[in-house]
């Protein structure tokens, strides 16, 4: 399988992302806590840059034993990153959109050699 080269292993911060290109294709890849995530950079919605907004903490509602609602908090587990078109929110580690789980980006394999780094196209 081809890959396509993304950068070097110090050029990425937490929370970063690049956009590289593989012929018409566009592949966005995150960084998050020293792991990789590379999808198709074309948001379900309407075609918009899906993995060039935020990264952000899932927001979960805080219920009490009785259901009353107390708020929302981050979530300390889960990771979305956002389509800044239109805020569509898809899960970092699967690509799934999360509102509707059986619609998800196309996930690359991303691979380290030496300090680089490369997405399996």
């Amino acid at each position: 399988m081809p890959e396509v080269y993304v950068g070097k292993l110090a050029e990425f911060i937490e929370n970063d992302r690049k956009v590289v290109k593989s012929g018409d294709l566009e592949i966005g890849v995150l960084h998050r806590n020293g792991t990789f995530y590379a999808y198709h950079n074309t948001c379900l919605h309407q075609g918009g840059p899906a993995c060039e907004g935020m990264i952000i903490a899932k927001v979960e509602e805080v219920l009490a034993p009785d259901k009353t609602y107390l708020g929302q908090k981050f979530s300390e587990k889960e990771m979305h990153f956002v389509c800044p078109w239109h805020g569509w929110e898809y899960d970092l580690e699967t690509g799934e959109f999360v509102v509707d789980r059986r619609k998800k980006l196309k996930k690359y394999q991303v691979v380290q050699k030496d300090q680089e780094v490369y997405v399996v196209v």
